[in-house]
């Protein structure tokens, strides 16, 4: 029988960014845009709070985008300051590449395996789906739904007692699948 649990964000995450008043390096991001358009020019920010002394600083989206290179759907998202869209935005590598930010994901992400009743078989399959791209290591997410140590987690990787075509000694943020043998 095979499993499916799936990682799904809670908040959008902290942005790890040095503030430039008072040196913070986090950010918290509240999914507000600001717009300014100059003649058929468009800039685009997603705003961010620091976490230290609260002054907002702007992550570029769109830097003098031509109007009609805008989807009007997407223009309407900002102006109605979307959260889904401000995840979006933060996850895509282009927006972060051009704002020379990374984003921290503690605490703003859960892990939904569907029940307990996988505790008690011997042998569990588990499909394990991502809701967003959020970077964890797999051997965590293990030994918090079965209710073990990482150190046992380990251990069960070390007997072969766990297996996966993926690496789980690292961090994913794609789906991956696994084994687990008691």
């Amino acid at each position: 029988m095979l499993n499916t649990w799936v990682v799904m964000p809670t908040c959008l995450p902290t942005v790890l960014r040095r503030c430039h008043a008072c040196a913070s390096p986090r950010f918290r991001a509240n999914g507000k845009f600001r717009v300014n358009a100059n003649h058929k020019r468009l800039d685009a920010w997603l705003l961010v709070l620091c976490a230290g002394c609260g002054d907002t600083a702007k992550l570029t989206v769109w830097e003098r985008m031509n109007v009609r290179s805008v989807r009007p759907d997407l223009l309407d998202r900002m102006h109605a300051n979307d959260p889904g869209l401000a995840a979006e935005l933060l996850q895509d590598p282009v927006v972060r590449r051009r704002n020379r930010i990374a984003l921290d994901w503690e605490g703003a992400w859960r892990l939904d395996t569907g029940g307990s009743d996988h505790l008690e078989c011997e042998v569990i399959d588990v499909s394990v789906r991502f809701a967003a791209r959020i970077p964890v290591r797999p051997v965590r997410l293990i030994a918090e739904a079965c209710g073990l140590s990482r150190a046992e987690v380990e251990r069960l990787i070390a007997d072969g007692k766990l297996v996966s075509a993926v690496r789980l000694s690292g961090k994913v943020s794609g789906d991956f699948t696994f084994t687990l043998k008691r």
